[in-house]
């Protein structure tokens, strides 16, 4: 197993269990170095001695985060870094240290956001390593921090503390900093519903892919390539049918673009995302004689100029 490692005390704490479930041969630890502290690199030497002492193979990732948004690229060159490593240094999957208190923080952040199922299943157990692929698994989603912090504490370890965790020029210091102050909020508890907005997610995925393999038909015309959909699902399931189908035609289109073309083709119609026009119809299904939705999907047609 691999453990991504940054010296802070949940990463450290996750080191620890892996060790003390694996043992040292069969679990490797890397430290991503961002290079965006002057303290960074002395963090680094601290995880690969700690390791040392353990026995556990040690590797530290430097990166460079482009400008822009600073937490975003440096979480993608985080993992494009991790995923390098997951494929070199050959382990089954790659694990990271996010906590229960990461899930609270997650679901109350995507909720002011206004986000989707997607979204509100917050921080997934297991996924793909973002823009690598491979496994990426998440096992302490049940532990609080202040656990985490316990383990530690208990081996006689000094973390690392990283500044930005609770700088609040960032979204998820000031969210973290809130939950704190509420005696009423239960992190745990959001965390477990997290968890069962994953659960309902996963099952939109599995019906999602029934929806494409039994209600989506290839068309063609002299304008290339085309779909029919016979729409029968809820909602939820029809627009990540239609992201696949935008998607296969070349294009891509947000879910809150495809909800609205979902909402324009529900109502008889035409719609036209990502350079492709949605086309409202109807047929009737033979031998029922049932009249379903169908929806043709085709590259919209090259605009006429003057």
């Amino acid at each position: 197993m691999g453990v991504a490692v940054s010296g802070g005390p949940d990463s450290l704490a996750l080191l620890l269990l892996a060790y003390s479930v694996r043992g040292n041969e069969n679990v490797a630890a890397a430290t991503v170095d961002h290079g965006l502290r002057p303290e960074s690199a002395h963090e680094a030497e601290f995880v690969a001695d700690l390791c040392a002492e353990l026995g556990v193979e040690h590797q530290t990732l430097k990166v460079e985060v482009s400008d822009g948004n600073l937490q975003s690229n440096a979480r993608s060159a985080r993992y494009m870094a991790l995923g390098q490593w997951h494929d070199a240094a050959r382990v089954g999957a790659v694990m990271t240290a996010h906590h229960a208190d990461d899930q609270a923080e997650t679901l109350l952040m995507r909720l002011n956001r206004g986000s989707g199922v997607p979204g509100l299943a917050g921080i997934r157990s297991t996924t793909e390593i973002p823009g690598w692929g491979g496994t990426l698994f998440r096992p302490l989603l049940r532990w609080s921090k202040a656990e985490l912090e316990s383990v530690v504490a208990q081996a006689g370890i000094d973390p690392v503390c990283d500044p930005s965790n609770t700088d609040e020029q960032f979204d998820r210091a000031r969210v973290r900093r809130f939950l704190a102050e509420q005696d009423w909020i239960d992190s745990q508890a959001l965390a477990t519903s997290a968890t069962h907005l994953e659960d309902a997610w996963r099952a939109i995925e599995w019906f999602a892919a029934e929806d494409w393999e039994t209600h989506v038909v290839p068309d063609s015309d002299e304008q290339g390539r085309a779909f029919r959909y016979f729409a029968n699902v809820p909602r939820a399931i029809a627009i990540e049918t239609i992201c696949r189908i935008i998607a296969e035609l070349g294009g891509t289109a947000s879910r809150s673009d495809a909800g609205a073309a979902f909402d324009r083709l529900w109502n008889g119609a035409n719609a036209s995302l990502a350079g492709v026009l949605a086309v409202a119809g109807t047929e009737k299904i033979e031998p029922t004689g049932v009249t379903m939705r169908v929806w043709r999907f085709s590259p919209e047609p090259p605009r006429k100029t003057t």
